[in-house]
Order: structure tokens, then C-alpha cells, then sequence
């Protein structure tokens, strides 16, 4: 879907997932395992606007261990892209550029662009965890985590429309 500050660009979102530790489901399971922090965890795929800086998707929970990144954009993300529009991402999403603009490694221009890109989709995820419910093992159902992170999404993106800047 294009906005009202579109400048015709192919790559409108950066694209990142971030995990976050879970209480030990019973009984274990490897699917949850994530190598983060070496325990259960969950996974979300956040999009945000490489315009505005605004969250635009929101993907998850995926378990941890067996749900990695490419997957879970293919799972979704890559449905909702339009014919020729391609997403900014990290390694763990190298698909040889059908969908996704990953480093390439050459330290090209375009490559230090793209960091910038990439480090304010970092600072992103920090925020989402300097809430103590994402930050700490979650230890609630599973089946809330959900609520609890988009709640926080939400006030995380009311903060950057108020002008709480992510750089």
C-alpha cells in the first residue's frame, strides 16, 4: 500500500525479528529453543517504515527454534508485497534478492545507507524491550505474550508519533 510521502521507491519497509524469552513450555520441546538467550523464546517480524520510521507489521509469535526469519517472511510478508517491491533486511533473510535487499558484503555506499536503515530497526526492537514484560522471561500463557506485545507496539509508535524520535 503506498502512503502520502511515497517517493516511488521499490523498498518501502525495513524488516527485522526479535525474540523474546518464554517460560519453559511442558513438556520441552526443541521448536522453542532460541539461540539468543539458550532457552524457550519467541519470535515476532516487525516491519517499520524506512520513510517514517513508523511500525507497519507486525508478524508472531513464531516458536524460536523452529521458525527462523526467511520463513517467517515467507509466510506472510512476502504475500503482502506488491509485484517488484522487495523489503530491507539482515542476513538471516538472504533469499539471492527475490524479495529482500540484504548486505552484500562490499561496503558499497549503498550497503553503509542501508546500516543506517538497519540500526534504527535495532533501536526499535530496544524499545519494544525496555518494557520489564519483554525484557524479563515471560512468565504468563503463552497464548497472552500476543496481547503484550502489541499493546507495547502500540505505545512505542504513539511515543514516535509525539515526536520521540528513533535516532
Amino acid at each position: 500500500k503506498r502512503y502520502e510521502r511515497d517517493n516511488g521507491s521499490q523498498c518501502l519497509v525495513s524488516v527485522d525479528g526479535t525474540d523474546f524469552a518464554i517460560q519453559e513450555p511442558s513438556p520441552f520441546s526443541p521448536k522453542w529453543f532460541s539461540h539468543k538467550f539458550k532457552g524457550a523464546g519467541v519470535r515476532y517480524e516487525v516491519a517499520i517504515c524506512i520513510q517514517t520510521g513508523e511500525p507497519v507489521w507486525i508478524n508472531g509469535p513464531f516458536p524460536c527454534g523452529s521458525w527462523n526469519d526467511l520463513r517467517i517472511a515467507r509466510s506472510a510478508l512476502v504475500d503482502a508485497l506488491d509485484p517488484g517491491e522487495y523489503y530491507l533486511a539482515d542476513g538471516g533473510y538472504r533469499d539471492g534478492n527475490q524479495w529482500s535487499v540484504t548486505p552484500s558484503g562490499h561496503h558499497r555506499f549503498d550497503d553503509r545507507q542501508n546500516s543506517v536503515v538497519r540500526a534504527r530497526h535495532e533501536t526499535y526492537n530496544k524499545r519494544l524491550k525496555d518494557w520489564g514484560a519483554l525484557r524479563e522471561v515471560y512468565r504468563h500463557k503463552l497464548d497472552t505474550h500476543s496481547q503484550v506485545f502489541r499493546a507495547i507496539a502500540n505505545i512505542v509508535q504513539i511515543a514516535i508519533c509525539n515526536g520521540e524520535s528513533l535516532f
